[in-house]
């Protein structure tokens, strides 16, 4: 595992893309065109972010940005984690009473980036999401289609990685993920895992409602919205102190690779953990 800075350098470069709001429902709201530039200075001991926004339909590196927003780094607070690949993760610690609470995921993948933020309003339920997609300028990477749910059934193989905030070593386990439909409104999802020679099972059943899957059994109902850029949201229906709970961002890199990020909190309303799924769609 390499060290949290060196990890953060893979997300360097100038990423010509767009900031696309959506309500909770998976509504689109709002584009705006977006130039960000992530340089490394004095030998990359240090980096500068600079944000550029656009008038929706304007051409970034043409015209004239609306903002610009300008920030530098030699370190990072214990907000955030980054993998060996460049994805990360920043938000909350911790959930308080009164207040928003959210977190950004990012994954890299040559010249192709996506982000994700998930903002929940004070009472808990879901405000907004933002999605971000970003190509380095000048390639000619292409955007992934939007997600749609046949795309996901089937088995994924994969392994897990997970990071804590308290730098403790990481833990790695193999994953076998299946989604199935089971009915014209109804997948089931079967997750199996091993860690050493432990070996565990999950499965549940979603209702499913255009682009959203609804997860109503156990104890925190969960919803997944399927995004443009094969993208993907999971969220609590309502995040709460005093019950545990997970928020996850997915975004089908290939047909056959998927990856996932997932922000786990405890019962008191901190964050434990970040892991990060890679997972391969194979054929039985």
């Amino acid at each position: 595992m390499g060290n949290q800075w060196d990890n953060f350098l893979h997300n360097l470069g100038r990423w010509q893309g767009s900031f696309a709001q959506f309500s909770p429902e998976g509504e689109a709201l709002s584009e705006t065109p977006t130039l960000l530039l992530l340089e490394g200075l004095e030998n990359d001991e240090r980096a500068r972010l600079t944000l550029q926004r656009f008038a929706p339909g304007a051409r970034p590196g043409a015209d004239e940005p609306v903002s610009e927003l300008v920030r530098e780094y030699r370190s990072f607070g214990r907000d955030i984690l980054f993998f060996d690949d460049g994805a990360f993760s920043q938000g909350t610690i911790q959930l308080g009473p009164f207040s928003e609470f959210g977190a950004e995921f990012g994954f890299v993948d040559e010249n192709r980036r996506l982000r994700l933020v998930e903002l929940f309003a004070p009472e808990g339920h879901l405000k907004n999401l933002t999605l971000i997609r970003e190509s380095r300028a000048g390639s000619e990477a292409v955007e992934s289609p939007p997600l749609k749910l046949e795309q996901l059934l089937g088995t994924w193989e994969g392994t897990a990685q997970t990071l804590y905030p308290d730098w403790r070593s990481a833990d790695v386990m193999q994953t076998r993920l299946v989604l199935e439909a089971i009915a014209p409104s109804q997948v089931r999802q079967t997750l199996s895992f091993t860690v050493g020679l432990q070996n565990g099972q999950i499965e549940s059943i979603a209702s499913i409602e255009g682009d959203r899957l609804h997860f109503e059994g156990g104890s925190r109902p969960t919803s997944v919205l399927l995004l443009p850029g094969g993208a993907s949201a999971t969220f609590p229906v309502k995040v709460e102190r005093r019950q545990s709970f997970f928020i996850e961002a997915g975004w089908l890199v290939r047909p056959n690779y998927r990856q996932r990020l997932i922000r786990r909190y405890s019962d008191r309303g901190e964050w434990e953990s970040l892991t990060l799924v890679g997972e391969r769609k194979i054929d039985i």
